[in-house]
């Protein structure tokens, strides 16, 4: 990996940090404090306390190691693509918004060097699934004010966060800053839905996402208790289920997901039932408005389409020219 006396530096003045353990220092002054053994870069009062709060209460829901099902492999497998699946091994890899895991734990069995980072706590959740050690690292820090060097990452991976972030163009362009030459970025973003505002979640978000994040998790788990068995019993009466799906806030997985058992559909449900009411920003772009993005960022070889949450992209940045 990436010397450790060389590898963290200062958001906002890009030297090195001189590490004594219990914190991260800058030679002007500034200090990052280090609990439960991560790096903190901001603080954790921001627009993402109820990921946190969440990832925490479900750090194991999404990790296929937990469900027995390779939901979550089979959707980086889709988003990397053959080649980059192929070359993990002994790669430096930047796992931005990596929430409690579910895609870190298949990055280290692929033999990759990872380092995660997320804008919340659920950096602990993360650490708790993949401890740290001389292949994973952990960082909580802003995908838009990285400690890091520029170009330093082989692969940027950034699934299922960038429409949660305040600009997802200046999202990209930052996660576009890290990845070296002849390196890729690889993305997902929602797309639009012409029936998203014929749903109650919505209007529901209005008041939920002002909820503080504990309230959030306790409503959420109300709504979840009195839509989901509806949901079980009309998942085969595809009219009924419409219906209900205009009423019901509550996003199931009985027809994407039928290998998992009851319990884990709950687990299911109420995790992505929460993160759609309680995200402070939800962003919505075209197919063509990401892959401009990518181009914007300076990235060829681009490969955008719909699939997945909405849109699934990659790029590569240009190689060095040779002298």
């Amino acid at each position: 990996m990436i010397s450790r006396d060389q590898f963290w530096h200062c958001p906002k003045h890009e030297s090195v940090l001189k590490d004594t353990e219990e914190a991260l220092l800058c030679d002007e002054g500034c200090r990052y404090p280090r609990r439960h053994g991560i790096p903190r870069f901001v603080s954790s009062e921001n627009y993402s306390v109820a990921f946190g709060e969440q990832w925490k209460r479900y750090r194991l829901t999404q990790l296929d190691s937990h469900t027995g099902v390779p939901i979550s492999r089979n959707r980086l497998m889709r988003c990397l693509d053959t080649p980059l699946w192929l070359a993990l091994r002994g790669k430096q890899i930047l796992e931005a918004g990596c929430g409690a895991g579910r895609f870190t734990e298949i990055l280290l069995e692929r033999g990759a060097h990872v380092t995660s980072v997320d804008l919340s706590e659920a950096v602990e959740a993360n650490q708790e699934n993949c401890p740290q050690n001389e292949h994973h690292r952990i960082a909580q820090a802003d995908i838009t004010a990285l400690p890091f060097k520029a170009q330093q990452f082989d692969v940027v991976l950034c699934l299922g966060v960038i429409q949660h972030t305040p600009n997802p163009e200046e999202t990209i362009a930052a996660l576009s800053d890290q990845v070296k030459p002849g390196g890729h970025l690889v993305i997902d973003h929602y797309t639009y839905d012409v029936l998203y505002y014929a749903r109650s979640l919505p209007y529901l978000r209005m008041l939920f996402r002002r909820l503080s994040a504990e309230r959030g998790l306790v409503w959420s788990e109300e709504l979840v208790d009195r839509f989901l068995p509806a949901h079980k019993r009309m998942q085969r009466a595809r009219l009924l289920h419409f219906l209900l799906s205009r009423i019901s806030p509550v996003l199931c997985y009985y027809r994407a997901y039928p290998e998992l058992s009851d319990e884990l559909q709950r687990e299911w449900a109420l995790l992505d039932t929460h993160d759609a009411l309680t995200d402070w920003y939800k962003h919505f772009r075209t197919r063509e408005q990401i892959e401009n993005a990518l181009k914007e960022s300076g990235l060829t070889e681009i490969s955008c389409s719909y699939g997945g949450i909405g849109v699934e992209a990659r790029g590569q940045k240009p190689a060095e020219a040779r002298a």
